[in-house]
């Protein structure tokens, strides 16, 4: 049995030790980090999913793109390390340099500044082999080492699933709500419910649903094209009792413009309903 006797789990789960289990409350509870000396954050809001492929970055990359155009000021935080995609999408490239207090992110042309591991290493093509330790710890510094400045809001990209990552910054980072990503297959109660029970677990707030590769406009006739199968987001909306922020369809524009880098310039309007939500966390 657990070391911890208020874990709830205490009874089933068969382990010896509480270290790094997400429904450790007791008292090895970790403690909240602090955020570095050059940073002054108004809310962390974390983009979610049970599973990869479904377009975390680029939603984390919109709905910050329509907040910074709807007057606020916003950065995001890449803590997708083994396969970082944010700086790319706003054109942003070098390298981050530091003080004796702090690392600087790199700011996009919009202003908006970005830390991802990408913008540590002296080749953005090389790949990130690292234990999931290791890449928990440089989350976590991504929060304690870099000085963000003023911010409305601070997106946080997340990793897929719920493992070290998603853990360290639920647990370490004061996130005020989390919004997940999912596509429309028929798995999607299960890949949200996943994602939906670690937030609960972890007494993290869930604003919202976005569901991605919703459709396909026929470019001759308009007609929507279900190409991904049948939506079920509100229906498992429903049961959760959750708001959908967008139902999201397929545009090739949007992808050439996140690989040209001009990803912001483009029309991210069907997120106006979730910034009215996020206005309110």
């Amino acid at each position: 049995m657990p070391e911890n006797s208020n874990c709830s789990n205490a009874s089933s789960c068969g382990k010896s030790s509480c270290e790094g289990c997400a429904s450790n409350q007791g008292g090895s509870k970790i403690q909240k980090e602090l955020p570095n000396a050059g940073s002054k954050i108004k809310k962390v809001i974390g983009v979610v999913s049970g599973k990869g492929g479904v377009g975390k970055s680029f939603v984390t990359a919109s709905l910050a793109s329509q907040m910074h155009k709807a007057g606020f000021q916003v950065g995001i935080l890449d803590a997708d390390i083994t396969g970082p995609s944010i700086p790319k999408m706003f054109g942003v490239h070098g390298t981050a340099f530091g003080t004796d207090d702090a690392i600087i992110p790199l700011v996009s042309k919009e202003n908006i500044p970005i830390m991802s591991i990408n913008l540590l290493m002296d080749d953005e093509e090389q790949p990130v082999i690292w234990r999931g330790p290791v890449i928990a710890g440089a989350v976590k510094q991504f929060w304690t080492d870099v000085a963000w400045g003023e911010l409305d809001y601070l997106f946080v990209d997340m990793p897929p699933g719920t493992g070290d990552v998603p853990l360290t910054v639920f647990q370490s980072l004061p996130i005020d709500g989390i919004v997940i990503v999912t596509s429309p297959q028929e798995l999607v109660q299960m890949i949200v419910k996943k994602a939906y029970n670690m937030a609960a677990m972890m007494k993290v707030p869930v604003l919202g649903i976005v569901e991605n590769f919703s459709y396909v406009a026929c470019p001759d006739c308009g007609k929507k094209l279900e190409i991904f199968g049948q939506s079920h987001v509100d229906e498992v909306a429903a049961e959760l009792g959750l708001p959908v922020f967008a139902k999201l369809p397929i545009e090739p524009q949007k992808a050439t413009a996140a690989d040209a880098g001009t990803f912001y310039d483009e029309d991210h309007s069907a997120f106006d309903a979730g910034v009215e939500i996020l206005k309110n966390v």
